[in-house]
């Protein structure tokens, strides 16, 4: 007499008779006639890129398998010591790191629709990243100036979007951003809140990547402004799309933020101030006078514009132009002092105890921070945290 299964479990025995999911070898035979090459990693180098390291360098590599070889921007797998594929990425023979890794072979298990698809990848990805600044709160009434798309933390390695207001300010840093630019526009142009484009490739990085930039130049709509303004945490600024990066220095708003709750009755000094945004939110948290130096005429005429635009007392903010090493010796011999003084770029004193010691005073450090929460950081990538904002006491 024959017993007769449980449907279920006749059910579970189907299931796992099924062949596993298609991985990227087999992917790429069966969408890439050609094959895709190979860049096999040398024996004991496979985990760090494993546990999510985005960037191949060329010390990593053993060989690469393919015939022809494969040119830069073109797709690769990456695979381990033993030839078997860890993920796929974008290759550059020129770039001290060959190849900037976009999903890895257990990714592309689960989700085999972006595997070896950059256009779907692309479409993937900055939709991942849109939904994260709105569960952010960005853009919002008080602040419509942000970063859309931040590099790896965002596992678009080599592309940044800075979003001010309408205007989309696309910066690339990696020749597989150029190669795939229609497609980028094409996405970024399919958000409702844009209406301009604004290409800006990092030239000097390019020239590493091994592009040849006398072609590349900065791109825009026709009908893109070449100035605008923007709304931060309540604060109106006038920035040049011409300007320094992508025109406005977005990773420090939580930190101009914070020094408006710490100024009320300081006198301030903020040196390298740029277009003013540390200043004006000391003047807005209630400063009792705010100087602010640099050295850029057109710089500076942004943050004059910007005191207008915010209706603040100019006898309370001001701004002057001076080269800042010259401002503070100046300052150093009529013996004058401020409560708050900010210092960015930081490089100035690149080491914080050396120039505590050398002008014969001791420090404390009461808050360390960075980038703004819409600069995610990889963590699999540390080096992606380019920004340190640290708040010392001086004794």
């Amino acid at each position: 007499m024959q017993r007769q299964l449980p449907v279920r479990l006749i059910k579970s025995l189907a299931v796992a008779s099924l062949p596993p999911t298609s991985t990227l070898q087999e992917l790429a035979f069966s969408h890439h006639p050609k094959g895709v090459a190979k860049v096999v990693l040398k024996k004991g180098k496979t985990q760090l890129f494993k546990d999510g390291s985005p960037m191949v360098y060329s010390g990593a590599v053993d060989r690469i398998i393919g015939r022809p070889p494969p040119g830069t921007g073109d797709m690769v797998l990456v695979a381990d010591g033993e030839a078997k594929p860890i993920g796929w990425g974008m290759y550059n023979s020129a770039s001290m790191f060959c190849v900037r890794l976009m999903q890895l072979e257990e990714e592309a298990r689960r989700d085999p629709s972006c595997a070896l698809n950059m256009v779907k990848l692309l479409e993937t990805r900055i939709e991942e990243a849109i939904g994260l600044r709105k569960s952010l709160g960005l853009p919002s009434a008080k602040t419509n100036a942000f970063r859309l798309v931040n590099s790896e933390g965002d596992r678009l390695s080599g592309l940044i979007v800075d979003v001010f207001g309408d205007i989309a300010v696309i910066a690339s840093s990696a020749a597989w951003v150029e190669k795939y630019k229609p497609e980028i526009e094409a996405c970024i142009s399919r958000i409702s809140e844009i209406n301009h484009l604004n290409w800006r490739p990092s030239v000097e990085i390019l020239k590493e990547e091994g592009l040849d930039v006398s072609n590349l130049k900065e791109m825009q709509s026709i009908t893109c402004p070449r100035r605008t303004k923007v709304t931060e945490n309540g604060i109106c600024y006038a920035i040049s799309l011409e300007g320094q990066k992508t025109g406005f220095y977005a990773d420090q708003r939580e930190n101009r933020q914070f020094i408006s709750t710490i100024s009320d009755g300081q006198n301030v000094l903020d040196i390298c101030c740029y277009s003013g945004g540390f200043a004006l939110n000391a003047a807005r948290g209630g400063a009792n006078n705010v100087t602010g130096v640099d050295s850029s005429l057109p710089a500076l005429e942004l943050a004059k514009e910007n005191i207008v635009l915010n209706n603040m007392d100019p006898g309370r903010i001001s701004f002057l132009r001076q080269d800042a090493t010259e401002f503070m010796k100046d300052a150093l011999s009529r013996n004058e002092s401020w409560d708050i003084v900010i210092l960015d770029p930081p490089k100035l004193a690149p080491r914080k105890q050396s120039a505590a010691s050398m002008a014969g005073r001791k420090i404390t450090i009461l808050r360390q921070a960075g980038a703004a929460c819409d600069h995610p950081i990889d963590s699999g990538y540390p080096e992606g945290t380019y920004l340190s904002n640290i708040l010392l006491r001086v004794l």
